[in-house]
């Protein structure tokens, strides 16, 4: 089973955090950010993956740590769970719409951390949720999981349905970057390693 359990205590936030890349779609979250909660949902029934989220931050100071902490954890679980890389398909690429949105998410699991964010929210906040908040999520994301991450928002208006694409095309891609091919001996890189 390619899969990792992280655990996370700071002065900040408690998070417990289990992730499975040949999942069901199960999710069960519970990180006192609801938006947060409602996107990680969606990450995880479009991505095919299961994951458990239980956290207990600083939200009554704002959602930002707790938020952030939940990206790192997920991103250390994603290349946890991926072990040594070997067959993967490596690279990644979907796009989803939703309504007047349409969002394209690029991923390599390269071990080369970047992110590139083009994205542009109309509204400051979803609800309570700061919408700042996407970016720093995915660059952590991004960071801990050491994966190129290329998200781009080709048109939207509503914010809400803006990040919902975003969150359901980066679990497609993640779902077709993490599979395995069977054509693929050892690791897909003429290096001999990610």
């Amino acid at each position: 089973m390619r899969e990792a359990t992280i655990e996370r205590h700071t002065g900040e936030t408690q998070i417990k955090l289990a992730y499975t890349i040949d999942g069901e779609g199960v999710s069960k979250q519970d990180s006192g950010v609801p938006f947060l909660d409602h996107m990680l949902d969606l990450f995880t029934k479009h991505g095919h993956f299961n994951l458990e989220v239980d956290a207990n931050g600083d939200t009554e100071v704002d959602d930002h740590h707790t938020t952030e902490d939940i990206g790192i954890c997920l991103g250390l679980a994603i290349k946890d769970a991926l072990g040594d890389k070997k067959r993967i398909r490596r690279y990644g690429n979907a796009f989803v719409p939703m309504d007047e949105t349409l969002a394209q998410v690029v991923v390599d699991l390269s071990n080369r951390p970047h992110l590139e964010f083009r994205a542009e929210f109309p509204s400051q906040k979803v609800g309570t949720f700061d919408t700042e908040l996407v970016h720093e999520f995915m660059w952590k994301l991004a960071l801990e999981a050491r994966m190129n991450l290329h998200i781009i928002v080709h048109y939207g208006q509503n914010t809400h349905h803006i990040i919902e694409a975003v969150f359901k095309a980066l679990a497609r891609a993640l779902d077709e970057a993490t599979s395995i091919d069977e054509r693929v001996k050892g690791v897909p890189s003429t290096k001999g390693m990610l």
